[in-house]
């Protein structure tokens, strides 16, 4: 028997590869079927079964793609209605694999459909459960994105959730591992470790939600206490996974179409699509297309797209670093973002070379912030990390204006005022300062390095640290 883990740190997200003998199944697969493809092709097995735990939300399954590839069958628990073929398991129904089985377990809550796998092993033994986002490492799923679909409240799905955990999950072996959709990052929990699997034994005692002596209303209470608002992007992937979407192999080909400088302008001018450039936040700040915004592949790319692109059926033109095109259409496939139209050809170097029009972002060191403050107590400082970020320590003067609401805290920002902004280390406020820019706002400087520099420079007055494990989010 192989277990596989295939962990996408970007969207702190796991998906599961399961063989024995000849035989494999898939859990939670990506958008892009390839890698599982060819796997399965490399170790000569036959994909039997794809499973699929609840309509995911935070991402973009394979499911149907993997199924019309490899001909295995889509199975999810009881109650799930997708607009596609598929099997819908009934509660404790078990498939075969190779030596294997897999169990079915109903685990309603987080979603209604939310199903776990409990697999057993070639001696009949319970040895890994498949949690989904039922159960994670130091955390359960949050109760609120399924409300509309469920026709319920979060608290009364936290109700359910609790008993699911309490009578499906908690009375299983101490020794089984637990494998979860997702770690920590994801927005789909408040409290996951960094940790991606544990036995279920240690999550009974150290993860919050299976104290034995809780009750159920303190577990609504709990669970549904500091919940931020989840990204916009969400309830669209959810109907993507329910209903089905293009086909990857047809949204790769398109995005991936080369433009010349000049084609890129037309196609700028004539569709109004988002310019969205991926370079290094450093390297975009020294030269960018004018109202191109700036969301860097080198970190959380896909979440931030979702969270600050609300429009998942918008057309983007792709400003990539040299090679890496193939790459970003697949992380915004991931995440639903099907409609980039082609890339810069040569990227912003080719621009430059042409002579075209471009735009800076200018930026200072927290060393020669310190001195323009010592020069002028009026300095205007943003802090545009989460607002638990900020409250935990920040600097006395910066205002909190949280990136992820930007769209809709935007006059929040004074256009005549200047303002120096920053985020922990550089990646969030180059985003924040390129959204604004693109919006009129011509007075932003970033502040190199973010809080991180700032604060090691022994220079500025922060606030007392208040232990983030203590602070409730502000949304």
């Amino acid at each position: 028997m192989v277990i596989e883990q295939i962990y996408t740190g970007c969207l702190a997200q796991a998906a599961y590869y399961i063989q024995s003998e000849n035989e494999a199944a898939i859990i939670d697969p990506l958008r892009e079927v390839r890698p599982y493809v060819e796997k399965t092709s490399a170790a000569g097995v036959t994909v039997k079964y794809i499973f699929e735990t609840h309509f995911h939300a935070d991402f973009v399954s394979g499911h149907v793609d993997l199924s019309q590839q490899t001909g295995a069958p889509i199975i999810y628990g009881p109650g799930a209605e997708p607009a596609f073929t598929a099997y819908i398991a009934k509660d404790g129904e078990e498939f075969k694999l190779g030596k294997v089985t897999i169990k079915v377990l109903h685990t309603p809550g987080h979603t209604m459909e939310s199903a776990c796998y409990l697999l057993f092993d070639e001696g009949d033994k319970p040895a890994a459960l498949f949690s989904g986002d039922t159960l994670f490492i130091g955390d359960v799923g949050r109760p609120d994105l399924a409300q509309k679909a469920a026709h319920m409240t979060r608290e009364e799905l936290a109700g359910i959730l609790f008993d699911s955990l309490r009578n499906k999950i908690m009375p299983l072996n101490d020794d089984i591992i637990v494998y979860p959709a997702h770690g920590a990052g994801s927005a789909c929990g408040k409290n996951m470790s960094k940790e991606t699997t544990d036995t279920l034994g240690n999550q009974k005692k150290y993860n919050y939600a299976l104290r034995t002596n809780m009750t159920k209303d303190e577990f609504i209470n709990e669970v549904t206490t500091g919940l931020t608002l989840p990204p916009a992007y969400f309830s669209l992937n959810v109907k993507m996974n329910k209903q089905g979407c293009e086909h990857f192999d047809q949204v790769l080909l398109k995005g991936t179409r080369p433009l010349s400088a000049e084609g890129f302008e037309a196609a700028a001018n004539e569709t109004g699509a988002v310019l969205l450039d991926t370079r290094d936040p450093e390297v975009f700040a020294g030269g960018f297309i004018p109202n191109s915004i700036n969301i860097g592949i080198d970190g959380n790319f896909a979440p931030w797209v979702g969270a600050l692109i609300p429009d998942i059926e918008q057309e983007i033109l792709l400003i990539t670093p040299e090679g890496r095109e193939e790459e970003v259409v697949t992380r915004l496939a991931r995440v639903g973002y099907d409609h980039a139209i082609g890339y810069l050809k040569g990227g912003f170097d080719r621009w430059r070379m042409e002579g075209r029009e471009m735009d800076t972002i200018k930026s200072v060191t927290p060393t020669e912030l310190f001195q323009i403050i010592n020069a002028d107590n009026d300095v205007n400082i943003l802090d545009v990390r989460k607002n638990t970020e900020y409250i935990a320590e920040h600097l006395i003067q910066a205002k909190n204006v949280e990136l992820d609401y930007i769209n809709t805290n935007m006059e929040q920002v004074d256009k005549d005022k200047t303002y120096y902004v920053h985020c922990a280390g550089g990646y969030r406020s180059m985003i924040f300062n390129s959204i604004l820019r693109a919006r009129g706002f011509q007075n932003l400087i970033d502040i190199k390095g973010g809080f991180k520099a700032i604060k090691e420079t022994g220079m500025f007055n922060i606030s007392a640290y208040v232990c983030p494990g203590s602070v409730q989010p502000g949304r």
